[in-house]
């Protein structure tokens, strides 16, 4: 039988620029995997998810997700394969002129051709997965900060994604969203998604009861495993 195609697959992979000195780094993500990566900085853990989507230029190295080499994909046919990846931002990413729940659909909406209706019913039953009654309405100066992190949550797992990048996804201030999350992971998993939670929180990188199956580090050395979890 033929083996199945490695979520994403970091091979020598050299950034031409950014906040790490060039070293090479290494990464497989099969389907299921699921990466605690301790990266001290909120723009380091912004870059690497940047770097996972093919939107950092290498000087050597390779780059697959599903398969497909970034650096040799059209432009639009790039574009189109980061539909498969949902991301929580550090900086939120929010565009503050469109209400929230049009924050949540547009990155489906532009990337995939799923219908409205349907990205609609998708996003509300993540939503009151996540604790929220629904998709908020108004716009982001209308919702609590920590009813945002979970929108955030919502607009990451939407659309079935086959690699979920979480830059911090609860922080200290929003421990409580953190089994909530986990839920949504593990459903993500099931649907095999493979998972990179991106960390600056010492308890969360220590904490030996998350379901990881590898933990790394991201530091000014450059990138490397600290072994592979249960």
């Amino acid at each position: 039988m033929p083996q199945p195609i490695s979520i994403l697959e970091l091979t020598g992979a050299r950034a031409l620029e950014g906040e790490l000195p060039p070293a090479k780094i290494d990464l497989k993500l099969d389907p299921g995997d699921f990466a605690l990566v301790d990266c001290p900085g909120r723009r380091r853990a912004s870059w690497f998810g940047d770097l996972c989507s093919g939107l950092v230029p290498l000087s050597g190295g390779q780059i697959r997700f599903l398969g497909h080499d970034w650096e040799k994909l059209p432009d639009d046919y790039a574009a189109a394969l980061r539909g498969r990846i949902g991301r929580v931002f550090h900086f939120g990413a929010w565009i503050g002129s469109l209400d929230v729940a049009t924050n949540i659909l547009l990155p489906q909406l532009h990337h995939t051709r799923e219908p409205r209706e349907a990205l609609l019913e998708q996003a509300t039953e993540i939503a009151c997965a996540l604790g929220l009654p629904g998709l908020p309405l108004g716009h982001i100066d209308d919702v609590s900060a920590f009813d945002l992190a979970r929108c955030a949550c919502v607009r990451a797992f939407l659309g079935k994604p086959s690699l979920v990048v979480l830059e911090s996804p609860v922080r200290g201030v929003f421990a409580e969203l953190r089994p909530l999350v986990l839920n949504a992971i593990a459903t993500a998993r099931g649907d095999g998604a493979a998972i990179i939670w991106l960390t600056e929180d010492n308890a969360t990188w220590r904490d030996r009861s998350l379901p990881t199956t590898h933990r790394l580090r991201l530091h000014d050395r450059g990138f490397w495993a600290t072994g592979r979890a249960a």
